[in-house]
């Protein structure tokens, strides 16, 4: 699945309003069933890469808690997380095509964000399968490059410039090649 966008995300939740939403956050690693939705972020993300080309994009990011203290059989209802996110979207309305991303960490799995690499159902269960987010080097996806070039420069500093190495030779220490009565003329 490519990066889930709000809008699509929204539409899958709507689609199903009567199932369980659960979240897998690695093989066979689930959030516990106590879990709430904290809160939903909007972000909007400008940075520079590598090769000076500016980006801009937006992540909208679902906050995930599991209370150590709290036990429940089943997990929220998709109905209950859709009327979180129209709570949401009263004061803040979220950009449709923003990426979307699951924020999560309890004491054996450290917090992070995470993209959705799928959602499928499973019998009463809306299943939101999440995979960690890679880093990745925009200048190469557009066809440049970083690290080093084909001369060995690198493309995130700058070029210096390169100065030839001068050999210097005392030509008073040596002894002349030739030499009076040396037979060499």
């Amino acid at each position: 699945m490519e990066t889930l966008k709000w809008n699509n995300f929204k539409q899958i939740l709507q689609a199903n309003p009567q199932l369980t939403l659960q979240f897998q956050y690695a093989e066979d690693k689930w959030v516990d069933a106590s879990y709430h939705i904290t809160e939903i972020k909007q972000a909007p993300i400008t940075s520079v890469d590598c090769g000076g080309v500016m980006n801009k994009w937006t992540e909208v990011i679902v906050q995930l808690w599991e209370p150590q203290d709290e036990e429940k059989e089943s997990a929220m209802q998709v109905s209950k997380a859709l009327s979180i996110v129209n709570l949401v979207e009263k004061t803040l309305p979220l950009d449709a095509d923003a990426m979307v991303k699951i924020e999560f960490g309890n004491p054996q799995f450290d917090t992070r964000q995470m993209l959705i690499k799928d959602v499928v159902i499973d019998d009463d269960n809306l299943v939101v399968d999440l995979r960690p987010d890679a880093v990745q080097c925009k200048a190469i996806n557009r066809g440049g490059s970083c690290g080093t070039d084909n001369k060995g420069e690198e493309c995130c500093t700058p070029v210096a410039e390169v100065k030839p190495k001068l050999q210097i030779k005392n030509l008073a220490a040596e002894a002349p090649c030739c030499t009076p009565a040396s037979g060499c003329c």
